[in-house]
């Protein structure tokens, strides 16, 4: 402290003049995603009231900062992309990001070869953070990248204990609540048409389908469900002709997607059952401004505006701060009724 020159105030004293932590400070300085109005007011203060000046130079060199996150896809279908949940995604995080010096980059990553070679660039100064989608259950990219020191956030994860900071919506009680609203409306022959069950999400979601059976005391036949390779409308198109050929009295199905209950949809429609008078149908995601279907889609709305905001804050503060702790965050759904339930 005696070495420091008299009036020229320090990073720390402008902490704890504002009564925050050394990252909180960055982020104000950088114009971060994150902070909350009433703490960037206060760090404004002590900058103003300290004459704080930073060296934005030196800052750069100190940290070697890359100013790029990456934003990786795991899914091993490329036209996975398209889809509309992906999309939301990608525009939440980019508007996470608009009010910060920070360049996303989009990038695909399916093989081994391919995990290997992202994690080398990644440790070589290319980027800051990672934002990781669509991880199914035994991919090791998540824990190569903890390995290697690298800031990373899951959107979703790989199963009940997972280590790695992630976001994720309740999914279990989103479908729970779906499958319940469906007993109530009573309807008692209820199919599911779920996503690949090497997915934590969409195990989570047939969990819940079975919980609100059994909570509403109708024995869960496991005929009555079909699990999809994909989210894929053709999925659910196959997964809806499969479950009405097997159970001609089905009257309700729950599917774990918007997508798959958009091609559910259209197999019914093919096969003359009328939505939701013979059966009713209900969805996941809340995609339908991206995705409109006739009738309008009854579904569980996860906030994917949300999602995409609290990973952006989650990684952005990983990079500032190195916390000792993994962060799990959990987001409520909603059911939204519209005309096919």
């Amino acid at each position: 402290m005696g070495r420091q020159r008299p009036g020229t105030p320090t990073l720390e004293e402008v902490a704890a003049l504002a009564g925050v932590g050394r990252g909180t400070v960055s982020r104000v300085i950088n114009n971060a995603a994150g902070v909350r109005d009433s703490t960037r007011r206060a760090v404004q203060r002590a900058i103003a009231e300290l004459g704080y000046v930073p060296n934005l130079a030196a800052r750069s060199l100190a940290g070697h900062r890359a100013d790029a996150v990456a934003l990786v896809m795991t899914e091993t279908d490329w036209r996975m992309f398209g889809e509309p949940f992906f999309t939301e995604i990608v525009h939440a995080v980019g508007d996470a990001l608009t009010d910060t010096p920070v360049q996303l980059l989009l990038t695909l990553v399916r093989t081994d070869t391919e995990r290997r070679r992202f994690v080398e660039y990644a440790r070589g100064g290319r980027v800051d953070g990672v934002l990781l989608m669509s991880v199914h259950a035994a991919d090791p990219l998540p824990d190569m990248l903890a390995k290697a020191g690298l800031p990373t956030v899951m959107l979703g994860r790989r199963s009940g204990d997972e280590s790695v900071t992630y976001v994720d919506a309740d999914n279990a009680g989103g479908a729970r609540g779906a499958v319940t609203y469906l007993l109530e409306s009573g309807r008692r022959a209820i199919g599911a048409i779920s996503g690949p069950l090497d997915m934590y999400v969409a195990e989570c979601r047939l969990r819940g389908y079975r919980e609100a059976l059994e909570l509403g005391g109708v024995a869960a036949d496991p005929s009555l469900v079909v699990e999809g390779d994909d989210f894929t409308e053709e999925t659910g198109r196959r997964a809806m002709t499969s479950l009405i050929g097997r159970h001609p009295e089905l009257d309700a199905v729950f599917a774990a997607s918007d997508t798959l209950a958009a091609g559910a949809l259209e197999a019914l429609g093919a096969a003359g059952r009328r939505v939701p008078r013979d059966v009713a149908v209900i969805g996941f995601d809340d995609l339908h401004p991206a995705r409109p279907t006739d009738p309008a889609l009854t579904t569980v709305r996860q906030p994917l505006g949300e999602i995409g905001r609290a990973m952006v804050r989650l990684l952005l503060e990983e990079m500032e701060e190195s916390p000792v702790a993994w962060r799990h965050v959990i987001l409520r759904t909603e059911l939204v009724r519209r005309d096919t339930a």
